[in-house]
């Protein structure tokens, strides 16, 4: 008897329920006594005055009613009966299950498993119990041509055999004292037929701790041996030139810029190959921190290159590195200039006479060769492939790599999602930033919005205004699109400058246009897409998102972010008539706070991290039964103890060792 054994040796699984049990994933007994129930029917019995409407129960009573059938049309009935709870008479109904009126007995005790119907006082029943069950039913996921009576049958059996007791405890000793955690016996065995509630919550517990632990110590081990392995450039920059630049600035430095700054510095000194993401809210200084690490590369006698994803971007961190650096040597390549121009730059790059270069894909291609490159960042790094990502690292000789966002990731997804990567995290907006003030309203209000929009105008803001997202069909955005820009015309006039902005449109077009309204040439701006992240337009201080509901709280946030970029007052107003409660949560936060992280730790509570990033995209496992959002602080205990065991292997015994190789597959690094 072992643990490998094919389902096929228990009672009841022939070769071709197998076949139906693969669908699945479950192959061996070992398989399914780790497949766990996502929930479970709690069947033990209730007093019907204390059931919430809606809730599902077993209520026991007497039967004080005959059962009788009714027909009415094809194959469709109602079984009815009356049973007596103590002083209370509850009617039951099961629908198209004529055959259970066997089992009701005038006089006899029943037992319902139902759905409860406060204002009936009825029970819509699901299933006539033997008797009173005092105990929790698991229900599993199922496939088909595999039903839950199938699948309880099969791990019963599986247990009454005793495969359980095959089970090796995969977790050290000390960690089982450590934490206090059940062995792993018990722990599967209660997971399936828990006893009560609480050797459930000790089950859970235990195996949600070996799943995210495990999954964090092989993380962790791939990232000792990246360090073991990936040497780089020691980039021994000159600090005292760097604090001298620091208080040259016109701002002083939040304390998240310096602690970011100061990791990202620590990183470049030391030989090991940098791998860090830098990330920070919409307008929290993450340009500046950049411009620092590559200024610093510069002392060291290193140039620096950023790779951005659009020549806007580019242009604009041209701009912000060349006030800052005006005593730098700073070049600028982008698809678009002359070649006699690039030709130049290329040259002046190759021969080491400019110290920083700012550019879009351009930097990757063919022909371009670095005198010294040392330090290399991308903006916006998930706009860019691995390959493209890979090909910028290749250039120069294992140049340390900066990644940077604008998108807030949870702080509860950093650490899981970014695992194998360095994280800093900017969560803190500059001083005298002025909070943008959000309002919600709905459609009918929206000729108020414009009576204020057109105050506004007179006054010289500018302002964006996103037209309804419709996944289905990009024609139909632009359709709604284009009729928007109509009817603001309409209403405006001669008031306002309108300009559209859509996805069809070729990127030069784009880039003219958003051009015309930084030059203040045009005054309102009617866009289909989410305007380009980093794009800073300072006297844009006013963004309106029509159907505001159909967008996640992130791409709200991204949205809103592109105004409040100056001095000035701005505003984010959300035209919404949001049908669900969802749509209404996202309106409301979003007026409620300015955080990026706190809403993107919000939009992953509403959405789940699948679909907030793309779980195959985005490398983030999907759990069996941990949720990184609810089991947060397992997994950050999870995290520091697998760093622990890593960093420190004289801390464990060789036998905790030994469990640790056996169930990691990475025996060498145990040896």
């Amino acid at each position: 008897m072992q643990l490998t054994d094919r389902l096929t040796v228990l009672p009841g699984v022939g070769p071709k329920s197998a076949e139906k049990y693969l669908k699945l994933d479950l192959e061996t007994v070992g398989d399914l006594l780790v497949y766990y129930p996502f929930r479970y029917e709690d069947f033990k019995s209730r007093d019907v005055l204390e059931l919430l409407d809606g809730e599902k129960a077993v209520v026991v009573g007497q039967v004080v009613t005959p059962a009788s059938v009714q027909y009415y049309g094809y194959k469709r009935n109602r079984l009815s009966f009356k049973i007596k709870q103590g002083e209370v008479v509850v009617g039951v109904s099961f629908f198209n299950q004529p055959y259970l009126a066997d089992q009701i007995d005038l006089g006899e005790q029943v037992s319902i498993w139902g759905k409860w119907d406060l204002k009936k006082a009825a029970l819509t029943g699901m299933k006539v119990l033997a008797q009173a069950q005092d105990d929790m039913q698991p229900i599993y996921h199922v496939g088909q041509g595999v039903t839950q009576a199938n699948l309880v049958k099969l791990v019963t059996a599986a247990f009454q055999v005793g495969y359980h007791q095959l089970l090796e405890e995969n977790l050290p000793q000390v960690l089982l004292e450590k934490y206090r955690l059940i062995n792993r016996q018990a722990a599967v065995v209660a997971m399936h037929f828990p006893a009560d509630i609480e050797q459930y919550r000790q089950a859970l517990r235990r195996v949600k701790f070996e799943e995210l632990f495990y999954y964090q110590l092989r993380l962790q081990v791939l990232r000792e041996k990246t360090k073991s392995t990936d040497f780089g450039l020691s980039i021994l920059y000159q600090q005292d030139l760097l604090d001298d630049r620091i208080k040259k600035l016109p701002f002083s430095l939040t304390d998240a810029q310096n602690r970011s700054l100061d990791e990202i510095l620590k990183d470049m000194g030391s030989p090991r190959h940098m791998n860090r993401l830098l990330q920070g809210d919409v307008g929290s200084g993450k340009t500046v921190v950049a411009g620092l690490a590559m200024f610093a590369a510069v002392t060291a006698g290193f140039q620096a290159a950023i790779m951005v994803p659009t020549e806007i971007l580019a242009e604009q961190h041209f701009a912000s590195l060349t006030e800052l650096f005006p005593d730098l040597s700073i070049a600028l390549l982008t698809g678009s200039m002359k070649q006699s121009e690039k030709r130049l730059i290329l040259e002046q790059i190759a021969d080491g006479r400019v110290n920083m270069i700012v550019g879009t894909h351009a930097l990757i291609q063919e022909g371009v060769s670095y005198h010294r490159l040392g330090l290399v960042i991308t903006d916006e790094q998930h706009r860019f492939g691995v390959n493209q990502r890979r090909l910028f690292r290749e250039k120069g000789e294992q140049p340390d790599v900066l990644m940077m966002t604008a998108t807030p990731i949870p702080r509860t997804l950093a650490i899981t999602a970014y695992g194998e990567m360095d994280v800093s995290i900017i969560d803190q907006l500059p001083a005298g930033r002025k909070p943008i003030v959000t309002r919600w309203v709905k459609h009918e209000q929206f000729e108020q919005v414009l009576d204020w929009l057109s105050s506004e105008l007179e006054k010289g803001a500018q302002v964006y205004v996103i037209s309804p997202l419709i996944e289905a069909s990009e024609a139909l955005d632009l359709k709604n699109a284009t009729a928007l820009a109509e009817d603001l015309q309409s209403y405006f006039k001669d008031q306002a400058k309108i300009a559209l902005l859509h996805g069809k449109m070729k990127a030069q077009e784009k880039d003219d246009i958003m051009q015309g309204f930084k030059a203040k040439a045009i005054d309102l701006l009617v866009s289909t897409t989410v305007i380009e992240v980093g794009v800073n337009v300072p006297n844009a201080t006013i963004m309106i998102i029509m159907d505001a509901d159909r967008f996640g709280l992130s791409q709200l946030h991204q949205l809103r972010g592109r105004v409040g970029r100056g001095d000035k007052q701005s505003y984010a107003i959300l035209v919404s008539n949001p049908k669900t409660e969802s749509g209404k949560r996202r309106m409301s936060i979003m007026t409620e706070t300015t955080d990026g992280f706190v809403l993107a730790e919000e939009d992953l509570k509403m959405r789940g991290s699948g679909e907030l990033f793309g779980t195959r995209q985005s490398g983030i496992p999907e759990f069996q039964v941990a949720d990184i959002v609810e089991d947060y602080p397992i997994l950050e205990e999870a995290r520091k103890m697998a760093a622990q065991i890593v960093q420190d292997p004289k801390w464990m015994d060789q036998a905790d060792w030994e469990i640790l190789a056996r169930n990691l597959d990475q025996t060498s690094r145990f040896d």
